[in-house]
Parts: C-alpha cells; sequence; structure tokens
C-alpha cells in the first residue's frame, strides 16, 4: 500500500474515533507494546534529531534508525521505544502526516518489535545503543556523611526584676481551709468494725422507745386533763339546772297562796 494513502487510512480512524461514542479504541489492541514505527524520514536526520523531535510526548528510552549495511547512510525509516506506552497514542495522532523538511511523516503502532542481530560491521557505538537504549541513567545518590550531634550552649537571659518580684515576699495568702470529701467518710464507715455498728444501731432502737414512751405519756395527761375538765363542766352545768328549778318551784308556790 502507497505510504500516503496508509496516513490518510490512519487519519480516518482517529477522526471516527472522535465522532463515535465508543469506548474503546483503536489502539488498545497495541497497548502491549511502546514501539511505533517512524517512516518517510528525511535521510540527513539523525538518532538524535529524531529524539529531539519525538520527545515532546514522553521519555524515549530506545531507537533503532535501519542503515545501509555498505555504506552507512538511513534508509528514512525508523523504530522507536517510549517509555510510557500512552505516549505511542499522542505520537501517533500528532506526528502522522505531517511534514519535515519537504517529506511527510507516517507514523504508526508496532505490535511485536525485536532488535535486529548486529552485523560484522556495525559500529561500537550501534551496539551499545541496542544493547542499553538512549534512556537517561539515574546516578545513584550518596549516603549523607552521619551527623555528629553539637552540644548548643545557652547564655544567660538577662531578667528584669518587677513591681510583683518586689513585694512578693510581704504578700500573706489566707489559709485555706480544709477539703473533706465524702469518700473519706465512706471509707471511714467502712473501716469501722461490724460490732461497733451494731452498738450503734441498738442505741439508736432505745432512744426511740424512749421517745414512744415519753410520746405515750403525754397523751395519756392529756386526755386525763380533758376528762377532768369535762366532768367539772357537767357538774356546774347540773347545779345550776337545778338552782333554777328551785327558783320556778318558789315562784309557783308564792302564786297559789
Amino acid at each position: 500500500m502507497n505510504p500516503l494513502t496508509n496516513t490518510k487510512n490512519i487519519q480516518k480512524l482517529s477522526e471516527q474515533e472522535l465522532r463515535s461514542s465508543f469506548k474503546s479504541s483503536w489502539h488498545d489492541q497495541y497497548r502491549d507494546s511502546a514501539w511505533i514505527f517512524i517512516g518517510g524520514l528525511p535521510y540527513d536526520l539523525s538518532e538524535g534529531d529524531i529524539i529531539a523531535i519525538f520527545s515532546q510526548y514522553g521519555e524515549i528510552v530506545n531507537i533503532n534508525l535501519v542503515r545501509d549495511k555498505d555504506s552507512g547512510k538511513s534508509r528514512g525509516f525508523c523504530f522507536l521505544c517510549y517509555e510510557d506506552q500512552r505516549s505511542t497514542i499522542l505520537a501517533v495522532d500528532n506526528f502522522n502526516n505531517i511534514k519535515v523538511l519537504g517529506r511527510t511523516l507516517r507514523v504508526d503502532h508496532v505490535s511485536d518489535y525485536k532488535m535486529p542481530k548486529d552485523g560484522k560491521k556495525t559500529d561500537a557505538e550501534t551496539k551499545r545503543l541496542h544493547e542499553e537504549g538512549c534512556a537517561p541513567k539515574a546516578v545513584p545518590l550518596a549516603p549523607p556523611p552521619p551527623r555528629e550531634p553539637k552540644l548548643i550552649k545557652m547564655q544567660p537571659q538577662d531578667l528584669r526584676e518587677t513591681l510583683v518580684d518586689q513585694i512578693a515576699s510581704d504578700i500573706k495568702l489566707p489559709m485555706r481551709l480544709p477539703i473533706y470529701t465524702v469518700k473519706d467518710e465512706i471509707s471511714s464507715v467502712i473501716t469501722e468494725e461490724p460490732e461497733e455498728i451494731e452498738v450503734k444501731k441498738e442505741k439508736k432502737e432505745r432512744k426511740a422507745k424512749k421517745e414512744k414512751k415519753h410520746k405515750k405519756k403525754k397523751k395519756r395527761q392529756r386526755s386525763d386533763s380533758s376528762d377532768s375538765s369535762s366532768s367539772d363542766s357537767d357538774s356546774k352545768h347540773k347545779r345550776k339546772k337545778g338552782s333554777k328549778s328551785n327558783d320556778n318551784g318558789d315562784e309557783k308556790h308564792i302564786k297559789y297562796k
């Protein structure tokens, strides 16, 4: 298939994906590969130039610019590997069908890519690039030296004497009253022996009996005094009635006479 028609077909796939409402993408079938194919490259571009162009969408870890075995010149296409697979989607969607130095690029996914075997004429730099890749290597950090504890000398502070410090010796606070808690009383009751508690109960019962007897005596005395007063009033009332009847009889006797 013509490279130009191939680039147009890839663009159509991307446009259809934008218009459709499907959740899945045609890029998902290449989710296990971080390699892409780049065709239509200018012959004058080196590996560094290609990395400078395609690194704007992710970190590049490896590149294989295919060259002629006899002359060593570029054949106009290469294979490139990103650190993150999602960078391949951005590269395919954005770099496809663009022009670089008058030539149209064709960028597509690569499902299964295997690095080629080095020939007899491959130089040492190319071999090292195929083995180690072109990703920046992390420099191991040296452990920090152990810190020795330092003694900090505190300087004496100049404290000013206030008026309160001068009068503190003359101030006398009142004595505090002792604070009695309920727990102490309960503990004192608990610590008492059971015999002492029984003696106290007997004393209370005796006092209660004496008070009851005293109250009964007072009631009897009151009732006796009330009975005597009532009998005296009855006798007086009878005497008055007898005197009145005698007076009436005398009056009748006088009338008959």
